[in-house]
């Protein structure tokens, strides 16, 4: 079998856009080059991959099925050549991480900080999105870490904790329950509670937590971002349950109030995912020893205390 890495990013291009005009834009070639590629790549599996659907093209059951398989194995070849690059050159390695949204906007600056404090010739990428996309990057290694909280149980990954992950449940310093002791979670069925996008941890989280104190709430709303979901309780649209790491300021400042609750919410911890399988890399390990150092602690609890300085 003779499959090319053209044939496979031109392959991931066409599922990506959905047309071979699209593709051949993205790739920057001619459309028939793009043709050209998905038709020697059927030729060389025996199956058809894309099909003719209106003015664009879709991909057949053989198609769809191929596709984690091709962007895995462009996603290996890619860590094989920042390993071979990295070996060339140790001080000048690359690292993908990818952080779930309240991670990535609170957690990983700080301890990305501290890294390069110690690796400053480092080149570190960071992306930010939910839940879903985060364990998609690492599995298709797009990514060669994740960050992010409970590990999911498919055998896919490996996991160690790093830090605890404390929860609170905010609301608008005007509220009636704002200034009360020991709420319990009956009085907030009440209340309508904001809730992130689908595919996020926290989302998840907290409808599993509704589930369990058997609580309906009044009404709840879907909120696209950490930021937007503060203005929104801050306006008084409703409650919701944050990381407490993501709100340390407000907080601090009188911007929104904490619910006092008669029982304590549950622990998360945030983690740190890699792929189980396959080959790794020297720069992997050394990130994820540094998470467990009290240095990645250290600069996290420093980070917050000078948040709260500033207020």
């Amino acid at each position: 079998m003779a499959i090319t890495i053209t044939q496979l990013r031109t392959f991931v291009a066409v599922e990506q856009a959905g047309s071979i005009k699209g593709a051949a834009a993205e790739l920057v070639v001619t459309q028939p080059s793009v043709s050209g590629a998905i038709s020697a790549l059927e030729k060389e599996l025996g199956v058809s991959l894309v099909e003719r659907r209106g003015r664009g093209v879709g991909l057949t059951d053989a198609g769809v099925t191929f596709v984690p398989f091709a962007t895995r194995a462009l996603g290996l070849l890619e860590e094989g050549r920042a390993a071979a690059l990295g070996a060339a050159d140790p001080e000048r390695q690359k690292l993908k991480i990818a952080a779930v949204n309240t991670a990535g906007e609170y957690i990983v600056p700080p301890i990305l900080q501290a890294f390069r404090y110690r690796y400053p010739r480092m080149d570190v990428r960071l992306g930010v999105s939910n839940r879903a996309g985060v364990l998609r990057q690492v599995e298709l290694r797009e990514a060669d870490v994740g960050i992010g909280g409970s590990p999911p149980e498919s055998g896919a990954f490996d996991s160690i904790p790093f830090l605890n992950n404390e929860l609170v449940i905010i609301i608008s310093p005007e509220h009636p329950l704002a200034s009360r002791r020991a709420v319990s979670f009956e009085e907030l069925e009440r209340i309508t509670w904001l809730l992130r996008e689908n595919g996020s941890g926290t989302r998840i989280f907290t409808e599993n937590l509704l589930v369990e104190k058997r609580i309906k709430p009044y009404s709840t709303m879907t909120v696209g971002s950490n930021g937007a979901i503060k203005q929104s309780v801050r306006a008084g649209l409703g409650i919701s349950l944050q990381s407490r790491q993501a709100v340390a300021l407000e907080l601090d400042m009188g911007l929104l109030s904490e619910v006092d609750l008669d029982e304590k919410l549950p622990l998360r911890r945030w983690y740190a995912l890699y792929p189980k399988d396959g080959p790794g890399r020297p720069v992997v390990q050394t990130f994820l020893k540094f998470l467990t150092d009290d240095a990645a602690r250290k600069a996290i609890a420093d980070s917050l205390v000078i948040l709260q300085r500033k207020a």
